[in-house]
């Protein structure tokens, strides 16, 4: 008997090809065993694809001419042996096209159709074009991001994008196909980018409720305003992490910088967080990062050195891990999370020539 490649092992996924949270989460579920058939206009696939465009690892392309009656049957074909279609198109494209849901799920109700969006399917936004700065604007967060005397600063696209829109979708695809095991029926997914956004912050919301958020920015605990929670500059131009919150991280934190707690400022005394920090900035300036890390290294003070993409890989505990891995040439990371009995194989590099639709999924036994 053929070892899985991991726990999805056997779960077919169509993708018709999109950018960002829709081929993050076919490259998920990718990574943890589905079969997943990326469908892709002909003649994009040289050009779209090469062994630097990560999202696209670890499944096979079919090339079919979505504006053709010979393209679309060809996709209704493939459906018909899916147990998913994902999708990322504005609400109504495949509706136009004649894949929408419910002639998809006439031909195979057991399907389950993902479909993710910045806005959701409905509602007065569902049309407008946006991106992951647009998605997240109307959700608090990023009006929370930023110095109390500076603008909102925007995060990088991951919150809403891929945080927001990618996972949201993979939880919604797996909890759709445990519910079909009951009922035997697929349903449609509708992930919206800003939602999904809008729950990863359900603890800020918690703590808004309890009268532990102030809606003002630079004035909560995690946003950089707490000297205790921020990156102070090392004396190399570099950066150390702090994120010393409770009581005996804090002592370790003052022990290692060699500051008497008894001349400095009461930890909980607001009022006094700025001279606080000048005194921790201080002496973080007298030290290389990698001697701050030296030193922190084996103390339970929540502090660690301020990594950059290209260090990353080399981080002594990604290296213990084998958390990255080159692939085809390309530093990337490698599945998460990790499994005991179905362990995913190294993603394969993305696929530089197309297979014949009519080859794939002949039977659902096979």
């Amino acid at each position: 008997m053929t070892p899985p490649h991991g726990p999805l092992d056997g779960l077919r996924i169509l993708e018709l090809a999109s950018i960002g949270p829709g081929a993050h989460a076919a490259m998920i579920l990718a990574d943890l065993g589905a079969d997943v058939l990326r469908v892709q206009r002909p003649g994009e696939l040289t050009a779209d694809t090469d062994s630097r465009n990560q999202l696209h690892r670890g499944r096979r392309v079919v090339e079919a001419n979505l504006k053709s009656t010979n393209g679309i049957e060809q996709i209704l074909d493939l459906t018909e042996r899916a147990d998913v279609l994902i999708e990322g198109y504005r609400p109504g494209v495949t509706e136009r096209l004649g894949i929408g849901p419910t002639v998809v799920r006439d031909r195979n109700p057991a399907l389950v159709y993902a479909r993710v969006t910045g806005w959701g399917q409905d509602g007065p936004r569902a049309h407008k074009a946006g991106h992951d700065i647009n998605f997240l604007a109307p959700t608090g967060i990023l009006h929370s991001m930023g110095r109390a005397d500076d603008r909102p600063i925007p995060p990088l696209n991951i919150i809403a994008g891929f945080g927001g829109g990618s996972m949201f979708l993979v939880a919604g695809i797996l909890s759709a196909l445990w519910e079909r095991k009951t009922s035997g029926q697929g349903q449609v997914i509708d992930v919206s980018m800003a939602e999904g956004a809008a729950l990863l912050a359900q603890h800020a919301w918690s703590m808004r409720a309890d009268g532990g958020w102030s809606d003002a920015r630079g004035e909560n605990l995690v946003d950089g305003s707490c000297p205790f929670w921020d990156t102070y500059e090392c004396s190399d131009g570099n950066f150390m992490a702090v994120g010393a919150f409770e009581p005996q991280f804090y002592a370790d934190l003052l022990d290692v910088l060699d500051l008497d707690p008894n001349v400095l400022p009461a930890q909980s005394d607001r009022a006094r967080w700025p001279e606080l920090r000048k005194s921790i900035a201080a002496q973080f300036r007298t030290r290389s990062r990698a001697q701050w890390t030296a030193e922190f290294e084996d103390l339970d003070a929540c502090v660690t050195p301020v990594l950059s993409f290209a260090e990353a890989p080399d981080d002594p505990h990604f290296v213990a891990r084998e958390s990255f891995a080159k692939i085809d040439g390309v530093i990337q990371p490698l599945p998460t999370p990790r499994f005991s009995r179905t362990p995913p194989r190294q993603p394969t590099p993305p696929s530089t020539e197309a297979v014949n639709a009519r080859d794939i999924w002949q039977s659902h036994s096979e």
